[in-house]
């Protein structure tokens, strides 16, 4: 299995700090190997890096954490290769193209039977099961709203509705962006955190890094974090529930139901 991560913030975050609990996931005290990626929004726009190597051991990912990058939407995976080869087009995350700008996609799981699906507008670049059941999403998706709908819910539910309809084939959490909101969708294993004043001190489970976040936030910086497990301690993660459907902007949960 893969291990996501997403920060939704109401102000450009520096993910580094947790970036650095999942690299080393990546071939050191995880077994996932195979690759990783990163995308993060500027505007309606994306920055990716992305190396068919071990997080752990890259040199993209070591450019990437001395970098002070910093974004309000950011979505990263690091992979344990099961469906697909090992090389840079299986690397999530994928992104496409609608409404002028990006959707950026990670997924975690594996998805029996998911090719057999039709797909129209969305050709896949690699082998994954997982690019292909975003390829499937965002043929729905453009099918059914050519333009950006005026009600946004309504597209939630849509996305909701695939997401439910695609893990009946297998395992599908993952992480979803339309440049404006996080989606996050929980079929077995998904956890978030938010942090928001007043700040504490948090510790990375995989290297005993420790952060004072009182000393880098100010009163009114919100962000929440989206994961496959938790990357800290001393602070409260809550697990999301299978088949649960969460959906994040500025760091802040959004209802669904109206």
């Amino acid at each position: 299995m893969c291990e996501l991560l997403g920060l939704s913030a109401n102000i450009p975050a520096d993910i580094r700090f947790s970036f650095a609990g999942l690299r080393q996931r990546g071939g050191n005290t995880g077994i996932h190997k195979d690759g990783w990626g990163i995308s993060l929004y500027e505007g309606r726009g994306i920055r990716s890096f992305h190396d068919p190597n071990p997080s752990y051991s890259s040199e993209v990912a070591h450019f990437f954490h001395t970098s002070a990058i910093k974004s309000k939407m950011i979505i990263s995976h690091i992979r344990q290769a099961n469906r697909g080869r090992v090389c840079l087009e299986n690397t999530h995350p994928f992104s496409r193209e609608l409404w002028g700008c990006d959707w950026v996609f990670a997924h975690n799981g594996q998805l029996k039977h998911i090719k057999k699906k039709n797909l129209k507008f969305y050709t896949p670049r690699g082998t994954t099961d997982s690019e292909y059941a975003f390829c499937y999403m965002m043929d729905k998706i453009r099918k059914h709203f050519p333009n950006r709908p005026d009600k946004k819910k309504k597209l939630w539910s849509l996305i909701q509705s695939l997401a439910n309809e695609i893990n009946q084939y297998g395992v599908f959490n993952f992480l979803l962006s339309d440049s404006k909101y996080m989606y996050a969708y929980c079929s077995n294993r998904m956890c978030w955190v938010t942090r928001q004043y007043p700040f504490g001190k948090a510790r990375l489970i995989d290297t005993g890094d420790v952060i004072d976040f009182s000393n880098h936030l100010s009163k009114n910086d919100v962000m929440t974090l989206i994961a496959s497990h938790a990357l800290t301690e001393d602070e409260k993660w809550y697990c999301m529930k299978k088949g649960e459907f969460k959906i994040f902007k500025n760091g802040k949960h959004q209802q669904l139901a109206a």
